[in-house]
């Protein structure tokens, strides 16, 4: 793992397009979902980036980053409104939880009992939590500004039992857009009994402004290892080099170049090391024509790259461009996807006493 650390990171230059500003937060209406109003709000730093998330699943809708003449564009996937979200999404920018990627069989035991959980993957498996996990609730919304950041901070109480999961989970997820062009989001859990806990985001990065699609984007992923599958993306519990295989991506690959090899497009757990209180930069995306660089730094030990190949909808980005496959790049932080299943993957059982903290941070910028 030394070789994230001692690497030619790439030289990142901030562009500053409206400096002098005093970052700010704003909010509007944007609907109600399960009875409850639902928000939309924008957070904006000094710079001008800006980020727009709903209090509905704390689903980031759009970001805003400039290129390399200094324009903002929207470099993320999302949808128009609220209404066009709640007739569902491939989990577009959402808060993922109780536990992101899959639990093989839907069942995981802790502590000598059995959980059964939704089979809502290929009928057999679970998936990001279950049918109505995190990204499907309404959270409550405070906001804070001052001269270095701006502060969306949102809060749930998943019951017992809630998706099959146990105990009474707490849980607070802190958006932080600061003057240094990162988006952190900051994750805290508790619990009052014995449970499993993997918090993510899940936004499908574009560099181009969501104009094309991410095969002709460049990425590096600081990983010497992941964790290889069956046919239904359930990990089969063993920890793998990447040297000699496709997802050997310590140099810059160009998305495209290992399609070939990969036909389904990526969707890979790599194991990348971060430390609780510890963030390390884990991946980079860069997009030539634009010069736009993103940086994902984590303190989660795990990174799931997901290049959405063969999604397909029947909606368009605001752009006009069909959400069609490739259309998007995930850099989804996590503990290694079934892990309550295998116990010589990092752990994601939380007791009561505990506190579960990952931070996670997307900072943009041009190279």
């Amino acid at each position: 793992m030394k070789f994230k650390l001692i690497s030619a990171l790439s030289a990142i230059i901030t562009i500053a397009c409206t400096p002098g500003n005093k970052p700010s937060v704003s909010s509007e209406d944007w609907g109600s979902a399960d009875a409850k109003p639902v928000h939309l709000f924008t957070l904006t730093n000094s710079n001008g980036v800006t980020a727009k998330i709903t209090d509905y699943g704390g689903i980031i809708v759009e970001f805003y980053a400039p290129d390399k003449n200094g324009k903002l564009d929207n470099i993320v996937l999302g949808l128009t409104s609220l209404d066009d979200y709640l007739a569902g999404h491939p989990a577009f920018g959402c808060i993922v939880g109780r536990t992101i990627n899959r639990i093989g069989g839907a069942k995981f035991t802790l502590d000598g009992t059995e959980y059964t959980l939704a089979k809502n993957s290929l009928g057999k498996h679970n998936i990001h939590g279950g049918v109505n996990n995190f990204a499907s609730k309404v959270w409550n919304a405070t906001t804070a500004s001052d001269s270095k950041s701006a502060t969306l901070s949102l809060t749930y109480l998943s019951a017992d039992m809630e998706e099959g999961f146990p105990g009474n989970l707490t849980v607070k997820v802190d958006y932080v857009l600061n003057n240094d062009n990162e988006l952190r989001i900051s994750y805290t859990a508790t619990t009052d009994k014995p449970t499993v806990v993997n918090l993510s985001n899940h936004s499908y990065f574009n560099l181009t402004g969501c104009k094309e699609n991410v095969l002709g984007h460049e990425v590096r992923i600081y990983a010497d290892a992941y964790t290889p599958t069956d046919d239904e993306l359930i990990p089969t519990g063993e920890i793998v080099p990447v040297e000699g295989t496709p997802y050997d991506l310590r140099e810059w690959t160009r998305i495209s170049d290992r399609l070939a090899e990969l036909p389904k497009g990526y969707d890979n757990n790599f194991c990348v090391g971060g430390m609780p209180g510890d963030p390390v930069l884990v991946a980079e995306m860069y997009e030539p024509k634009s010069g736009r660089l993103l940086q994902t730094y984590t303190t989660q030990p795990g990174l799931c790259f997901y290049t959405a190949h063969g999604m397909k909808m029947n909606r368009s980005t605001p752009h006009g461009v069909p959400y069609t496959s490739s259309m998007g790049a995930c850099f989804e932080t996590q503990h290694y996807p079934d892990s309550p299943n295998h116990p010589n993957f990092p752990s994601t059982v939380l007791r009561p006493g505990e506190v579960y903290e990952q931070l996670t941070i997307y900072k943009v910028g041009v190279k």
